[in-house]
Parts: C-alpha cells; sequence; structure tokens
C-alpha cells in the first residue's frame, strides 16, 4: 500500500470519527446515457463514431464493483454517506468526518477544494487503466485503512493549496494550479506585480503552480523552453536550486507567464517566480471582456477577471491531508 507522493509523511495520533463520507463520479457510460437519453442511443453514438462501445461497459462495471465493495467493506464501521461529485458543492463536511474518495485523481482534487483539514483516503478503482498519482489503494484496501486510521496508525501528506482572492471579497482555491488569462484564445492584457516589481503584459496567460501541480502544467512549459531552446542558441539549464517538480508541502508557489509578448507597451522582464506568504502577486485586468481565473484545469470553476479587477495570488491556509499508509 501506499503511493509516490512527493512530501514527508506525517505519523498520526488515534482520532474519532464521526462518519464516513464515500465520493463517487460519474462514469463515461453514465455521462453518455445522460446525453443521449438511453444506453441503446449512447451505444449507437459510440459505435456510429468508429469507437468500441464494450470499453465503456467494463470501465462501468468495474468502477461499480469497486465502490460496491467499498461500500461493503466499510459498513459497520462508522456511519456511512455517499455523495457524488457534481453535487460536493452542496454538501457540508464535518469535522469528524474521514472521506474515501474513488477516483480517478480529478475526484480527489475536486473533493479537496470543499474540506478543511478532513483527511482523504483515495481508492484505485481500476489501476490497470489508471495510474492514481492521488489514489494509492486499491477497493480491497480500504476497510483495512479505515480500520487503522481509527486506530491511530495512520499516515498522511500534506498538499499546501493556493487561493485567488479579488477586491470584492471573491475567491478560488486550487489543488493543483491557478490559470490567469482570456477565456478565447486571444492575448491576455494585465499588470502584473511581483517583489517589488510590475510591468504590464501582453501573453497566453499566467500559470501559478501549487506543489501538488508541478509535475503538471508547470511541466509542460518546462518541457517547451527545453525543446524549442536549441533553435535560439539558449542554454536551457535552470538556474541554481529551481526545479520543474517540488514537494507538495513546500511554502511556496511558482508562476511563470506563457508566451509574452514585447511591444511598444508590453514588457517581458518579469516572467517567473516563487510566491510565498510574505511575497504575493498581485494581477490586475485590463481586458474588457473574457478575463478569466480558473483552477485545476476546469474551465467551469472560474472568476470573471475582466478590466478593473484586481487579483491577489498566495498560500492558502487550507490544506490537504492524503493518507498514505
Amino acid at each position: 500500500m501506499g503511493g509516490s507522493f512527493t512530501s514527508e509523511a506525517t505519523i498520526h495520533s488515534a482520532r474519532p470519527f464521526d462518519k464516513i463520507v464515500i465520493v463517487t463520479r460519474k462514469t463515461r457510460l453514465e455521462g453518455l446515457i445522460d446525453r443521449f437519453n438511453t444506453l441503446d442511443q449512447a451505444k449507437f453514438y459510440v459505435e456510429h463514431a468508429g469507437a468500441d462501445f464494450s470499453d465503456y461497459q467494463l470501465e462501468h462495471a468495474s468502477y461499480e464493483n469497486a465502490v460496491q465493495r467499498v461500500t461493503n467493506d466499510l459498513q459497520g464501521i462508522a456511519k456511512l454517506h455517499r455523495v457524488e461529485r457534481r453535487y460536493l458543492s452542496n454538501y457540508i463536511f464535518a469535522e469528524g468526518d474521514l472521506v474515501v474518495v474513488v477516483g480517478q485523481d480529478g475526484t480527489v482534487v475536486n473533493t479537496a477544494k470543499y474540506l478543511d483539514g478532513q483527511p482523504i483516503v483515495g481508492v484505485n478503482p481500476d489501476p490497470n487503466r489508471f495510474d492514481g498519482v492521488l489514489l494509492p489503494f486499491r477497493p480491497e484496501e480500504a476497510g483495512l485503512i479505515v480500520r487503522r486510521s481509527l486506530r491511530g496508525e495512520w499516515r498522511s501528506k500534506t498538499v499546501r493549496m493556493a487561493d485567488a482572492k479579488l477586491e470584492d471579497g471573491q475567491a478560488l482555491l486550487a489543488f493543483n494550479d491557478f490559470f490567469i488569462g482570456s477565456k478565447t484564445h486571444t492575448s491576455a492584457l494585465y499588470k502584473i506585480s511581483f517583489g517589488g516589481r510590475e510591468e504590464v503584459q501582453s501573453s497566453s496567460g499566467i500559470i501559478v503552480s501549487t506543489g501538488a501541480g508541478s509535475t503538471g502544467w508547470l511541466s509542460f512549459v518546462y518541457n517547451m523552453v527545453r525543446g524549442i531552446s536549441p533553435l535560439v542558441g539558449v542554454v536551457t539549464a535552470a538556474p541554481p536550486g529551481v526545479e520543474s517538480r517540488f514537494d507538495w508541502n513546500s511554502p511556496w508557489l511558482r508562476f511563470v507567464v506563457r508566451e509574452p509578448f514585447r511591444s511598444n507597451w508590453s514588457q517581458v522582464g518579469l516572467l517567473f517566480g516563487d510566491i510565498t506568504e510574505d511575497t504575493p502577486l498581485r494581477i490586475e485586468s485590463r481586458m474588457p471582456e473574457g478575463g478569466v481565473i480558473f483552477s485545476d484545469g476546469v474551465e467551469g470553476d472560474f472568476l470573471s477577471f475582466d478590466s478593473g479587477a484586481t487579483a491577489t495570488i498566495g498560500l492558502s491556509s487550507r490544506s490537504t491531508e492524503l493518507v498514505t499508509d
């Protein structure tokens, strides 16, 4: 048991859990049925497109079996509640909840934003199908790890989260990363302020990454720079001590500016930095419309960021405890 988490584990003492909340998600098959109303119509659509409908059925059956196995094994340990991911925004978690997420990884990320210190046990419903970086346990291990947690024989790793706050009080959390820019492919226009410096920029937007997200979108930017730098004769070695991947519990966030454009009025001197509690990132929108801040790659989870809005990006006071063993 246990996954490849990039932070030191914390050993916990016994803790009374009042309730176990099992978080599930819709399968691809259920999504198709919602879209086309019936199983037969969903099958016709997939097969007409030349895809294998049986793969959807196998994935669905595997997931349902995993959820049923977890539910059966947790019966009698504590009160059980089951909530589907799409209803998380309306669900109130209690301080004494232990949360069991039957993944994918995105389900863990989405769930974490609604928690305030409650531990998450991530269960991979189909290890042959999903890598499950945030899902270190198999369905048959869920009962054992929950019982061990009740006895205080559990360890977790902390994920520091990020938050974006607008001056009007609106706020958004990120488990992996934020994107600040335009919701279309047009250039984002803004003034950026960081570490006593500021400049007006035009770019494809800004990415702010947590340690958990540093192997995701942030690493793509690093890969792009390494890939194209030989074409312009640039040395690609990172500055001393700078790596694209950093610890999930690191007391900083990292921002990068994507595809900055130099012009008579836009600069390209402030493109990278580490955000700390003492050094937040501030961005003032200069986009008449279509400006957005969204988190964790979910475009529907966003703040409008049009002209006049100013966002402060920093470490959140909230973090996530991922049970590892």
